[in-house]
């Protein structure tokens, strides 16, 4: 079938899940798609979150920088003013991409009101953790050290800094760095309640993990061990920091950006104008949206976002939903899907699921209809792209059926169609699933929908089928339903079928 057009020249590349659907492969498909058409995609904007969003884009990992850097025709890459950043991190991800080919720092633009984060940040969010274990006696967040969500506190704490600042004269931007800095040294101290022995291991922690993300980097010459060595900014007392190194590194790495701070406002403004493309890439998930995900998030996640951090009018926009044939998680949000322990297909899983950013084993799960179904009630979306249907192919000791969730049970046997938000309710709740037969042939060659096993065509079926009854339960179908555009059988940018009948169609399949 032909692809249908677009509904907007604003494309929202949103997860609806629970993050690592495969947005970042979405990016290539959509300029592809365009790239012969009178619109074709002129920028990829970043709408939210930092360097703890990972993203895989054919075949290359990134973190804050917009995955449409490996489209080398796409000439804008924009920041958006939703994004919290850390400048050394710009340089420490574009540098090596440049050394392979990569243009990045013509084409990069951050906006002047994005958000700095910086070293503070980082140490603010372990110590947090430190405090939510060792004070509280609570389970364990699992921060990644990155200081995003520390950095968006001082957002709503009227603290915040902007790339601007680095646009301005160096003292001025010394001397608010030295009070953000007095103020997380305090909270660490009196606040958090570090001891003097965990204080000095969260600059060795930072270090081994950055020069962990970064060997590859440092092995090819691109900068030196020590560019990632955080003990330099530890001051001459405990609960100190070297304000003055701290200050000299990040204007340093800040005024090297100079040329690619601006107004992503008016960039965006006149490529719509020209009837060009614009695509917002998001980090995290509708579920981990700060007001109406699961607690804890530090940023909006979903599509309204793209209007607030690109500070444009709001306007039509098509939203393009990602999943996974099954879900995945971090974290410890309740996970009502969540495989049982040595579950074959779960082992085989795991195989494959660790986070871009920090390296962290993901937790697996049943495709959860329920989560996907709310996002499109609430969120909405026009297209959806399932990624991963190749991994629950049947290998090994996994062969067994697959299952779906589409429904909740309460202790009381009340059904539920949406996700409650009180986390205790969630925990009462069990799944309610559906069983659908499994196949053993190789999806990986597989481009044509019809030639895919007929199990497989009848699962990807279900997964639609059960996100829309789940939306509409006890309502009539709007007229237009969201259309299943791309299906992943493969980690390869070429492993997708384009060709994938129309909702109606597939739902005569179920």
């Amino acid at each position: 079938m032909s692809l249908p057009p677009f509904s907007s020249k604003i494309i929202a590349d949103v997860g609806i899940s629970l993050g690592d659907e495969g947005k970042g492969r979405l990016i290539p498909e959509i300029v592809e798609e365009l790239r012969s058409t009178p619109t074709p995609v002129t920028v990829v904007m970043k709408v939210n979150g930092g360097a703890n969003a990972g993203h895989t884009a054919a075949g290359v990992k990134l973190n804050l920088l917009p995955s449409g850097v490996v489209e080398r025709d796409i000439p804008h890459l924009a920041i958006g003013s939703g994004v919290v950043a850390d400048p050394r991190k710009f340089l420490w991800e574009a540098a090596p991409l440049e050394r392979k080919g990569y243009a990045v720092m013509d084409r990069l633009l951050i906006d002047e009101r994005t958000m700095i984060s910086d070293l503070t940040h980082r140490l603010l969010e372990l110590a947090e953790e430190n405090y939510r274990v060792a004070i509280l006696e609570e389970e364990p967040r699992g921060a990644t050290g990155r200081g995003i969500s520390a950095a968006y506190s001082e957002e709503t704490g009227h603290w915040q800094m902007h790339f601007s600042d680095f646009l301005a004269g160096p003292n001025f931007f010394a001397r608010k760095l030295a009070q953000r800095a007095d103020r997380a040294c305090r909270m660490i101290r009196h606040v958090y309640r570090v001891d003097e022995s965990a204080w000095n291991g969260y600059f060795d922690r930072l270090t081994e993990a950055e020069q962990r993300a970064n060997a590859e980097t440092i092995k090819d010459g691109v900068f030196g061990k020590e560019e990632f060595e955080f003990s330099r900014f530890r001051g001459a007392g405990p609960f100190t920091l070297n304000i003055e190194r701290l200050a000299e590194v990040y204007w340093k790495a800040g005024t090297a950006l100079r040329r690619n701070i601006g107004e992503v406002r008016e960039l965006i403004l006149r490529e719509l104008r020209s009837e060009h493309t614009v695509i917002g890439e998001f980090g995290q998930a509708y579920w981990l949206d700060k007001r109406h995900g699961f607690s804890p998030t530090s940023s909006h996640t979903y599509t309204p976002e793209f209007f607030e951090s690109a500070n444009i009018p709001v306007q039509p926009i098509h939203t393009f939903g990602v999943a996974k044939a099954y879900d995945t998680k971090v974290g410890t949000h309740t996970f009502t899907t969540q495989m049982e322990e040595g579950h074959p297909l779960g082992i085989k899983l795991k195989q494959l699921e660790f986070g871009t950013s920090t390296g962290r084993q993901r937790m697996v799960g049943w495709y959860d209809a329920v989560e996907k179904g709310d996002t499109l009630r609430y969120g909405g979306f026009q297209d959806l792209m399932i990624n991963k249907l190749d991994a629950l192919t049947w290998s090994g000791d996994w062969k067994g059926d697959l299952l779906i969730c589409a429904e909740y049970e309460g202790p009381d046997g009340r059904r539920h169609r949406h996700v409650p938000r009180n986390e205790a309710v969630r925990k009462s709740l069990r799944p309610v699933y559906g069983r659908f037969p499994g196949w053993s042939e190789d999806l990986s060659k597989v481009r044509r929908f019809a030639d895919l096993p007929q199990n497989a065509r009848r699962y990807a079926a279900a997964m639609l089928r059960s996100l829309i009854d789940v939306a509409y339960a006890g309502e009539a179908r709007p007229q237009r339903l969201p259309n299943l555009r791309y299906l992943g059988v493969g980690p390869d940018p070429s492993q997708i079928i384009k060709d994938v009948p129309g909702t109606d169609e597939l739902l005569r399949m179920t």
